[in-house]
């Protein structure tokens, strides 16, 4: 069972900060696209604070994991600011990438995929010591051992290769990896969607645990709505790489007034919801992030769209508590 979500509280000054990020990639020549440009994010802002989860959710191809990337230097954005503890990340990756990397650590979607099949338990968690100078040789196995053991996991499990794993296990060797460094931000990237759904809420409770012990930072993307609504404080949706609401998950628990947060949420699975009262599917398909529509990005499907919304595109702007990109966001919310 999953545990239960702290009540809000007042957030601390931000550790990680992205100011109007923007990523562009080039479509390449095949299928005629050679010179064509693919908008991954169109100037994405967002703060993550010690000890809080900020959740990021949208459809598949929204720009969630270029994001990640970015927001954990993976990924140099091709405009846009991303600041840890106030400085410029970007200045920082040049001069002192290692101090970037200690502040800021990722879990991938896959477990397997982002272990080193070669490498035993030991290693994969050790090295991360071993990188950042942060235990002496003959110390280090015994605080992996501590390490494996906070995630749930025993000195048994030391030697043994990823193989050896479940799925779940493996995960909490790759969570003790991104915390052997001790990170003051963690991205999650769809840290439990290629799990079992008994084992994905062990998961969770692991994470929020660790966050508890050790106050650390949360961005968690999940396609997982329920999931997000249960373990964030905050939430930011996101369609065609822009943020389009984003609120304290108390807020948008009580209503959401973008029209695509409102679709998205509505096609969710919830228990208890009374038989015909389901929001109808969008229509239409999303748009290319090659051929971006003017005004609007969300106009062609929006079940509320005028003029306007073809011809301008809308700002990330404060309505009834939360911030919105709609122009008609005051008369959705009335």
């Amino acid at each position: 069972m999953l545990a239960r979500r702290r009540g809000p509280g007042v957030t601390p000054p931000p550790i990680l900060e992205a100011r109007d990020l923007v990523k562009r990639f080039p479509a390449g020549g095949g299928l005629g696209l050679g010179g064509r440009t693919v908008h991954a994010l169109n100037g994405v802002s967002l703060a993550i604070a010690a000890g809080e989860t900020l959740a990021v959710v949208g459809e598949s191809g929204c720009g969630k994991t270029t994001l990640a990337h970015c927001l954990t230097g993976l990924t140099t954005p091709s405009a846009g600011r991303l600041l840890l503890d106030g400085e410029d990340a970007a200045a920082m990756l040049r001069r002192e990438p290692m101090r970037f990397r200690r502040r800021v650590q990722i879990v991938f979607q896959d477990p397997y995929a982002s272990l080193n099949p070669r490498r035993r338990v030991a290693d994969t968690v050790g090295d991360a010591l071993r990188i950042h100078r942060l235990c002496p040789r003959r110390a280090r196995r015994d605080r992996v051992a501590a390490l494996i053991a906070e995630v749930g996991l025993g000195e048994e499990h030391l030697d043994r290769f990823p193989h050896e794993l479940s799925g779940g296990q493996r995960q909490r060797v790759a969570i003790a990896r991104a915390l052997a460094v001790e990170p003051a931000v963690v991205v999650c990237d769809e840290p439990v969607s290629a799990l079992d759904v008994s084992i994905q809420a062990q998961v969770i409770n692991l994470l929020r645990d660790l966050q508890a012990r050790r106050s650390v930072g949360y961005l968690f993307i999940s396609h997982n709505l329920a999931l997000v609504r249960h373990i964030a404080r905050r939430i930011a949706v996101m369609y065609l790489g822009e943020v389009v609401e984003t609120g304290t998950t108390a807020e948008l628990r009580r209503r959401l007034l973008h029209p695509y947060s409102q679709a998205l949420f509505a096609a969710a699975p919830e228990i208890g919801r009374p038989p015909g009262t389901a929001r109808p599917p969008l229509s239409g398909d999303v748009p290319s992030p090659i051929d971006m529509p003017r005004g609007c990005p969300f106009h062609t499907r929006c079940p509320h769209a005028r003029a306007r919304c073809a011809a301008e595109a809308p700002a990330l702007r404060p309505v009834d508590g939360r911030m919105v990109r709609c122009h008609f966001a005051e008369e959705l919310s009335a």
